[in-house]
């Protein structure tokens, strides 16, 4: 198959996951990673790996489909981020979604879905890993489905949830709260781009966490 995977962010964390995964299949597959709109070309499949470009239907036509990897238990959790959302809230169970790339956010028929755990104690750089894990293997499912013939399954409307577009306001904390309250705050902030920050005494700092392994 031809296969190409547009990931618009050339630094996103899940970018050395991409290039590992199509290395290892590249015997198999016809496989490119790309990262604008302006390369997509034509194929089987295109998969959309946090994309933030507009995938207009003129372009999703070049593919046979295309795929997107949304980390929620759609229809509900549509929207940005949700499995930060998700941890926020308290759930240590998530569900990443593989569904077809429609012009309505995240409504598009479900190929499949995969569980994966997500410990309490888990950081930023541990819940990437954990995420891009069950995307790759999600990926293969999808290229799995589209060789035997499956299709989707239509997701029911009435039954959607949506979440708001983080910004990097979200990782701000209140130091006047416990730590026991900020903790999963602070765990879910990506140390690089949205660390988290609290304002003292006229001053911004920035605060990472680190696990300590005894």
């Amino acid at each position: 198959m031809r296969i190409d995977l547009l990931c618009t962010n050339r630094t996103h964390p899940v970018v050395p996951s991409l290039r590992d995964w199509i290395s290892a299949r590249a015997g198999d597959h016809t496989l490119r990673l790309i990262h604008d709109k302006s390369d997509l070309q034509e194929g089987d499949i295109l998969f959309l790996v946090s994309c933030s470009q507009l995938i207009a239907r003129d372009d999703r036509a070049r593919y046979r489909t295309t795929m997107v990897l949304h980390a929620s238990d759609l229809p509900e959790g549509r929207g940005w981020s949700p499995h930060v959302w998700d941890i926020l809230a308290g759930r240590e169970e998530l569900t990443l979604s593989l569904l077809t790339a429609e012009d309505g956010v995240d409504s598009g028929a479900i190929w499949a879905k995969r569980h994966f755990h997500v410990p309490r104690h888990a950081l930023s750089p541990e819940i990437n890993a954990l995420l891009f894990e069950a995307e790759l293997a999600l990926m293969d499912r999808g290229i799995e489905m589209v060789a035997a013939g499956e299709y989707p399954q239509p997701q029911p409307d009435a039954e959607a949830s949506y979440h708001p577009r983080r910004t990097p306001e979200d990782s701000r904390l209140d130091p006047s709260q416990p730590l026991a309250e900020l903790f999963d705050r602070i765990r879910v902030a990506d140390p690089d781009r949205y660390p988290a920050f609290f304002e003292m005494h006229g001053k911004t700092f920035e605060l990472t966490l680190k696990k300590r392994e005894i």
